[in-house]
């Protein structure tokens, strides 16, 4: 055994971590350096988790516990407060942290819960208890905004497969440190020079183990601070525990900081992992901030994988995103960003339009002219029903704004509706790979239909369970033609329905019977002659011939899976009519569903070719 409790195996394996480093020195037997801690200033210990653990406090220049005799919300709210957390959500008595070292410094604390600092609390006098260390206390502290009703529900990242437990052990006990880390936050405070109050914690880390990361600069520093928001510097040592082990347990609260420091640091890894995990708490903040933050942070650090990840979110369920809290401070860029999607899901264009004068007149004069004419342009007015398009000119907020606008639009749409392709395309105006004349995803009567998860479940228990019903008839007036939809207890995964070939004018009587499908087993494919890959299977097929149509019209017909009716977590392609639906526990859902039960919407998508 080595000094410091160091077995010669880890020493072994600290050498073995880092190639290279042959000129370094690296004295596992130097002395831990001097705490830089305050007097009464208080920190948590036997805990993996920054937000929660041991209390311990700060007294003559020695670390030391607080006995749990007394100890209430009210002296936690204290200590939360006091390490910069938004609050306490617990109290805890007995150890459950396990038992400190040291001196017991304080007993029978009795706080108001309005204390700046644990040491002005009244308690008997340092040191004076009747305690041992297994009733050390212990609090859990708020790490988020609990008003968010999103769960911190932690992910543990492990790839401890590369290096030992053993050398989490060595960050934790700081034995043969040579690299001090000053964590610095500034409050938002100031101080009686007019300067911002700045709160700062030092971490004392290892030069062989941080010089795999050129950006820590430990070939020529000793020291260096680093700057982070007092959100995240409750996080900062969770991040250099994890250089150590490469395990970390992340939550909603801690998943943005560690991002963050792994990309400024150069911590692939850890900035991969983390940045997976956000599409797990997309879904979970129905008020849409975060998508928004996040979207926001990704702009800000270049990272292009997790921008297009919160703008998929966000295009995929944009309805929902325009009744959020969300909605009315989106950034003109991001506001661009979505409307430049063909992936945009929504009911109809029209509806996408009307949204976007609402954001407008909203926001007044903060957004020019000139930036309401570009977002406006982003509209694919050919996409409009042409009934709407008459309606423009009444109906519009911003139409006496931007006639110039809206006039040409308008114009080009009216053209697209009522004239034949053969006829467009020999039309120099007319570029048919322009996005204003592709078709988004559109959700509404005719184009869609739905099998919702009720009937899935109910049928998935027998395959021999049949009803009968009368079939529905109705009218289209927008298109002029007749439609059937059968109802879905003649045969709970099945549904049919009719749309026009394509969405312009001239094609209104021009319709294609279209029939949905769910199969759940090898046996519901056989029945239709299908081979399947995989369970659940969706299949979208013509009724009648679209042969007449192949040389102008292609189907870009897309499947949505709508989570629990509350978000869309999946967009897929058909290929040959089939759509082998993804789980949770195949290939993965963009935006994971934690029952797994779906709502499957089919959208038929015509687009001229």
């Amino acid at each position: 055994m080595l000094a410091n409790g160091i077995t010669l195996s880890l020493w072994l394996l600290l050498l073995l971590h880092i190639s290279g480093t042959d000129s370094m020195k690296f004295s596992l037997f130097k002395k831990k350096p001097e705490a830089q801690a305050k007097e009464g200033e208080v920190r948590l210990a036997g805990s993996k988790t920054s937000s929660e653990g041991r209390v311990e406090i700060y007294h003559d220049g020695t670390w030391g516990t607080v006995c749990d005799d007394g100890w209430d919300l009210a002296e936690a709210q204290v200590v939360c407060r006091q390490l910069r957390f938004l609050g306490a959500k617990s109290a805890v008595n007995g150890g459950t942290y396990g038992e400190g070292s040291g001196p017991i410094w304080l007993d029978e604390v009795n706080c108001n819960g309005t204390e700046s600092d644990l040491s002005t609390c009244v308690f008997k006098d340092w040191a004076v208890t009747d305690c041992t260390h297994k009733e050390d206390a212990g609090v859990v502290c708020k790490s988020s905004d609990t008003d968010m009703n999103i769960s911190d529900t932690g992910y543990m990242l492990d790839h401890s497969l590369a290096l030992s437990e053993e050398l989490g052990q060595v960050f934790d006990s700081g034995d043969g440190c040579d690299f001090q880390i000053v964590v610095q936050s500034t409050t938002g405070n100031k101080q009686l020079d007019g300067t911002l109050e700045t709160v700062q914690t030092t971490i004392c880390a290892h030069k062989m183990i941080l010089s795999r990361f050129p950006l820590f600069n430990t070939s020529e520093e000793n020291t260096i601070s680093v700057h982070v928001s007092l959100s995240c510097q409750p996080y900062f040592t969770s991040f250099i525990r994890y250089i150590y082990t490469r395990k970390a347990d992340v939550t909603f609260s801690s998943a943005q900081c560690l991002h963050q420091m792994a990309s400024k640091f150069g911590v692939k890894q850890l900035m991969e992992d983390t940045g997976r995990l956000f599409s797990k708490f997309l879904p979970q903040d129905v008020t849409f901030h975060t998508p928004v933050s996040l979207y926001e942070y990704s702009v800000e650090t270049g990272d292009f994988l997790l921008k297009e990840n919160c703008l998929q979110y966000m295009a995929w369920n944009y309805q929902n995103l325009t009744q959020s809290p969300a909605w009315s401070h989106l950034s003109v860029k991001l506001l661009g960003a979505l409307l430049s999607r063909s992936d945009l899901v929504v009911s109809d264009e029209y509806f996408l339009l009307v949204s976007l004068e609402e954001w407008i007149s909203q926001r007044g004069n903060l957004i020019s002219l000139e930036s309401q004419a570009d977002l406006l342009k982003l509209i694919r007015f050919p996409m409009i029903p042409a009934e709407k398009l008459y309606e423009l000119q009444f109906n519009s907020t911003l139409y006496n704004a931007h006639q110039d606008v809206y006039g040409s639009n308008i114009l080009k749409a009216f053209q697209f509706n009522v004239l034949l392709f053969s006829t467009l395309k020999n039309n120099p105006v007319f570029k048919k790979d322009e996005d204003d004349y592709q078709a988004r995803i559109y959700t509404a009567t005719p184009w869609a239909a739905t099998i919702d998860r009720s009937a899935v479940k109910q049928s998935s228990g027998s395959q021999s369970r049949r009803n009968y019903p009368a079939i529905n008839y109705g009218y289209d007036y927008r298109y002029n033609y007749r439609y059937t939809t059968v109802s879905p207890y003649r045969h709970l995964r099945q549904k049919s329905f009719s749309t026009p070939v394509h969405n312009s004018l001239i094609f209104k009587t021009n319709v294609i019977q279209w029939e949905a499908n769910i199969f759940m087993s090898q046996s519901d494919c056989s029945n239709r002659g299908v081979r399947c890959e995989s369970f659940p299977t969706a299949r979208l097929t013509a009724q009648n011939s679209l042969r007449q149509y192949q040389s102008s019209i292609r189907f870009s017909n897309q499947l949505l899976l709508r989570c629990q009716g509350k978000y869309i977590c999946q967009v897929q392609d058909f290929k040959n009519d089939l759509s082998h639906i993804s789980t949770n526990g195949s290939q993965g859902l963009p935006y994971p569903c934690p029952d797994g039960q779906y709502d499957y919407q089919f959208v038929v998508i015509p687009n001229y070719i």
